[in-house]
């Protein structure tokens, strides 16, 4: 079936929804949080097998430390066993993982994790799975620009010089082909401060579906959704 469809070869997704889905069954928020990972696994692997080659996903944003203490301490753990776990199935899934957002206010033991675990997979040949973490679309472009700018200082290279091409060179994703696909689960419509460079000339699908009840079907029906539109980026 997939055969006959073009197939984005890079899907960002807002994970949305563990917090309700996890209230409709009457269960603390970290129940939803967790089912959520493990709906990554399974969405991460239907994406390799259908021929994605680049997977990005929002995980927690800048402004997710804003939540309940509790609520964060449990994101933090469930993070440090999901890279533990892709660290060890990382040779049999042939990921590529890598992090992207600002890691400096994570705790040291995540940061060598996430440094560890995008050292043993940078070479495998599978899918690549970007994971935004500590992520926010206007905190990239702020530092990408500081650090342009710091270079611009120090006089390697000329304000002159800079261009479209070159401050992508300074963002997170660079070397990560723009999405083509954006698919948000469990009914907004906004972007909430995600990768908004880089979705310049995405195709948006919204979805009612709660993130952990995400299935293949669902998936199938983004993708049908995307070979359905007419990408003219700007042109006739």
């Amino acid at each position: 079936m997939s055969e006959e469809l073009k197939i984005p070869s890079h899907i960002a997704i807002i994970m949305d929804g563990n917090g309700r889905w996890a209230k409709k069954r009457f269960q603390p928020r970290a129940f939803g949080h967790k089912a959520g990972a493990e709906r990554l696994e399974d969405v991460s692997r239907w994406a390799d097998e259908l021929g994605v080659k680049y997977l990005t996903v929002y995980a927690f944003s800048t402004e997710n430390w804003n939540r309940p203490f509790e609520e964060v301490t449990t994101l933090m753990n469930l993070l440090r066993m999901y890279m533990k776990k892709k660290l060890a199935d990382a040779k049999k899934n042939n990921l590529v993982i890598r992090m992207i957002g600002d890691r400096s206010k994570l705790d040291k033991d995540i940061i060598l994790k996430i440094e560890e675990i995008e050292e043993v997979t940078k070479f495998n040949t599978g899918l690549h799975l970007q994971i935004a973490l500590n992520y926010g679309g206007r905190d990239e472009i702020v530092r990408a620009v500081k650090k342009l700018a710091n270079d611009v200082e120090n006089n390697k290279l000329k304000a002159t010089d800079v261009e479209e091409k070159m401050l992508e060179s300074y963002l997170d994703t660079k070397e990560i082909p723009d999405p083509e696909l954006l698919i948000r689960t469990s009914g907004e419509m906004r972007l909430s401060n995600y990768l908004l460079w880089q979705l310049a000339y995405t195709e948006f699908y919204f979805t009612d579906v709660l993130w952990p009840d995400f299935n293949k079907e669902e998936l199938m029906n983004a993708i049908y959704f995307f070979n359905k539109r007419d990408r003219r980026f700007g042109g006739l």
